[in-house]
């Protein structure tokens, strides 16, 4: 192939050019020719490959295929027998200019890095894609192990082509250089390092997961998380607006993460009313009866009553005032009347723990907490649920002569 490095020289000379012009007029013709000849081959390779790919993709039942020719691998791989003859007429067209067969040669090897480099981002990527169609992989961090991976290849590129434009230069030389400026290395990449090992422990030890409900107060986010990368983690929040959290931020500081109560087999319902001190008193033998009209407390008050009186009577207590003896309150008959009704509800996981209890008096009254799960964790039926439950109970507060507490309002002073 070399003895036709000269076919246009010779050509030149006969036509009585001087040999400096003859050298330069071969180099631009054999250079157009060859820029011509690697055009048409890359377009030739790249149609067949096109239509290779287009007819197994429509044969095969995986998108994998589909896939990689979404992310271009074929496209990428069609360059290889255009760079390979590039690379194989460097000596031909550079033969009389040592200098620029030199620079062109090693352009050319670094091309050829950069095109692996971009064949792996494309395998890579197309990897990445796939995985997320698989629903055991769907919720993992897939994107920051594809982005390590990356960083590893570019390292790899980048040594590799400075060892390449160097030339003499040794590559455990390169290596040891990139020792010595390993300092400023890890101040420009700190992040993408602390990023890269909060993935790590956050895949390990199955922290957070795409599609799980977390809430960051810190950085304002609560939503659900849809992308976990090297660097980052994006949540949608309810608003439909996107926060995005660093990485390492989910293990150097704490968040909630709901995943557990979606797994579950209930939702929590959590709050208290808060019952005014006075109110509270013994319940009368009239109380009593008045109150056994409310249907879902009626077996309790009757079988209360008599374990109550039986036990004053085998006491012989005095009972000309309440105090003495047992006795019923309308704040603990209240208590059982919420109890049963949560206890009856349908929209209430019984399996779980379920209550009425009382918290430490403040002072605004005593706060009568409703603590209990619904069977549908979904928020809008979960409110629904919710609102349901304390509609009822707080239309429910008169009927036991209680009184919920709140601060008064312009309409509760009168002028004299």
């Amino acid at each position: 192939m070399i003895k036709y490095a000269h076919f246009f020289y010779d050509y030149f000379i006969d036509l009585g050019l001087t040999k400096i012009t003859s050298k330069y007029l071969n180099l631009l013709a054999l250079s157009i020719l060859t820029v011509v000849a690697l055009l048409l081959l890359d377009l030739l390779v790249r149609k067949i490959l096109r239509l290779i790919s287009a007819k197994v993709a429509a044969t095969t039942k995986s998108n994998f295929d589909d896939l990689l020719i979404a992310n271009r691998v074929p496209r990428n791989i069609a360059h290889i027998p255009a760079l390979y003859l590039a690379i194989e007429s460097i000596p031909l067209v550079f033969k009389d200019f040592e200098n620029l067969h030199l620079f062109f040669e090693k352009g050319m090897q670094v091309s050829g890095i950069v095109l692996g480099l971009l064949i792996v981002r494309s395998l890579l990527n197309t990897l990445k894609n796939y995985f997320k169609t698989l629903p055991r992989l769907r919720d993992k961090p897939i994107d920051s192990y594809i982005q390590v991976f990356m960083i590893f290849a570019w390292i790899i590129g980048i040594v590799l082509a400075l060892a390449v434009v160097v030339g003499g230069t040794s590559l455990w030389k390169i290596l040891t250089g990139f020792g010595a400026a390993s300092a400023v290395i890890l101040l420009i990449f700190k992040d993408t390092i602390l990023g890269f090992v909060a993935s790590i422990q956050v895949s390990i030890n199955d922290m957070v997961r795409i599609g799980d409900w977390v809430t960051f107060e810190k950085f304002g986010a609560d939503g659900d998380v849809i992308e976990i990368n090297l660097a980052t983690v994006k949540v949608q929040n309810f608003d439909n607006t996107i926060t995005t959290i660093p990485t390492y931020a989910l293990i150097a500081d704490s968040f909630k993460n709901w995943r557990g109560m979606t797994n579950s087999d209930g939702r929590r319902i959590k709050r208290h009313m808060l019952i005014k001190q006075t109110s509270i008193k013994y319940l009368t033998t009239e109380d009593i009866e008045r109150l056994k009209q409310i249907e879902i407390i009626s077996v309790y008050l009757n079988t209360m009553q008599g374990k109550i009186q039986n036990f004053n009577d085998s006491h012989s207590v005095d009972k000309s005032i309440l105090i003495n003896g047992r006795n019923l309150t309308n704040i603990g008959v209240f208590r059982k009347f919420i109890q049963t009704y949560l206890q009856q509800h349908s929209a209430i996981n019984n399996d779980m723990l379920l209550m009425a209890r009382q918290l430490q008096p403040t002072s605004q009254g005593i706060p009568l907490e409703i603590y209990c799960f619904t069977k549908d964790k979904r928020w809008e039926s979960y409110e629904y649920v919710m609102s349901d439950l304390f509609d009822h109970f707080l239309a429910a507060v008169p009927f036991f002569d209680l009184e919920l507490f709140e601060l008064p309002s312009n309409n509760s002073f009168t002028q004299s």
